[in-house]
């Protein structure tokens, strides 16, 4: 529901429109050289973790009384046992500080971490008179405001009297925090795992898909096979440098086949892999869809997957590029895993419709 007559919403201060994950660089280019030197949890390593969550009702999350333990239901990633690289992104960031300089098999009990959500802002609730809203508006009910410059919030109705309209535009888990239980069970160098750089037209889409992926334990957008030793996002958009947008994946071969991750791209494009320097609506080299391999079994194992889609019968061959991959500059931070900031489920296995821009 959208509506332009909340103009007494405009001096909202607007919160941060999603979660906030860990996003510190994914640290798989200088790997431990092995198991025998692994001690405390760095950066880099990738670390499987038992651990649950339950709210702190000495913040923000007691407001909810008996509804508190429902709170973690909307977090967009799986709780329980899970694997994922520490520092690169996925999970609160909580989770990947207490983890931090922990040795396996160790535990911590009861942390307090933010909720990801940022702080509660009182300045965020505005009160309107309800003749100036829209009909059909019920406590709870979510609602899209326009805020000025074509800008727009989502906020919530708190509260309605006969006169009146109170709307909250933060965040639900705003200044709430969570109490964190968790045990290292495995800690493992990035070295025991293999890394794969794909490109499927806009990265945000693509990379929430291989988050999804059980097996894949790291993801990172950014560019490749491109010119400028410094892209940023603006240049490659303009298609000048050379670079198309792609995703970096961190897997667990004893897991998940470079096969069924490459099977995954090419399902993913559909009939977009016939079309050169095109996915969708996002048209030119940046956009252009290819595997990038790190390897020479990488490399056969692509070339298998696209030989056996064959030509297609109107569209002609696969255009999807095959080429040794070169270096992958990291995109900037509020690109990574930028879909599941919004809200939008990362979970193994989920089965929602990914929106690629919302």
């Amino acid at each position: 529901m959208q509506s332009s007559l909340f103009a007494a919403c405009c001096a909202l201060r607007l919160p941060t429109p999603a979660l906030s994950f860990a996003t510190r660089r994914l640290a798989v280019a200088a790997p431990r050289a092995g198991i025998a030197t692994m001690g405390a949890a760095a950066l880099g390593d990738v670390v499987t973790v038992n651990y649950s969550l339950r709210p702190d009702l000495t913040s923000r999350a007691a407001a909810y009384g008996e509804n508190a333990d429902k709170l973690t239901e909307s977090l967009p990633f799986d709780i329980g046992k899970v694997a994922f690289v520490l520092g690169g992104g996925g999970y609160l960031d909580g989770l990947h500080e207490a983890v931090l300089g922990m040795e396996e098999g160790s535990s911590v009990d009861a942390v307090s971490i933010d909720s990801g959500a940022g702080e509660y802002i009182a300045e965020n609730v505005a009160t309107v008179p309800k003749d100036k809203a829209p009909p059909g508006l019920k406590a709870g009910m979510a609602v899209m405001l326009n805020v000025g410059m074509g800008r727009q919030v989502q906020a919530t109705v708190s509260e309605m009297t006969d006169d009146s309209v109170t709307l909250d535009a933060n965040h639900p888990l705003a200044g709430c925090k969570m109490l964190l239980d968790a045990t290292l069970e495995r800690l493992e160098p990035a070295s025991t795992y293999e890394v794969m750089t794909l490109a499927g037209g806009c990265f945000w889409g693509v990379e929430l898909a291989y988050q999804r992926e059980v097996g894949v334990v790291g993801t990172a957008v950014g560019y490749t096979q491109g010119e400028s030793s410094e892209p940023s996002y603006e240049q490659v958009c303009a298609g000048t440098t050379g670079h198309t947008e792609a995703v970096q994946v961190v897997f667990d071969p004893r897991v998940v086949s470079y096969q069924r991750l490459c099977e995954l791209l090419m399902n993913r494009l559909g009939d977009n892999a016939y079309l050169l320097n095109q996915v969708g609506n996002d048209r030119g080299t940046q956009y252009r869809h290819g595997i990038y391999s790190h390897s020479d079994g990488q490399a056969a194992t692509a070339r298998a997957v696209l030989d056996a889609l064959g030509e297609h019968k109107t569209l002609g061959p696969v255009q999807t590029e095959i080429a040794e991959a070169t270096t992958f500059h990291r995109a900037e931070d509020y690109h990574q895993q930028y879909l599941q900031k919004g809200g939008q489920s990362a979970k193994k296995d989920a089965e929602e419709t990914i929106r690629c821009y919302g």
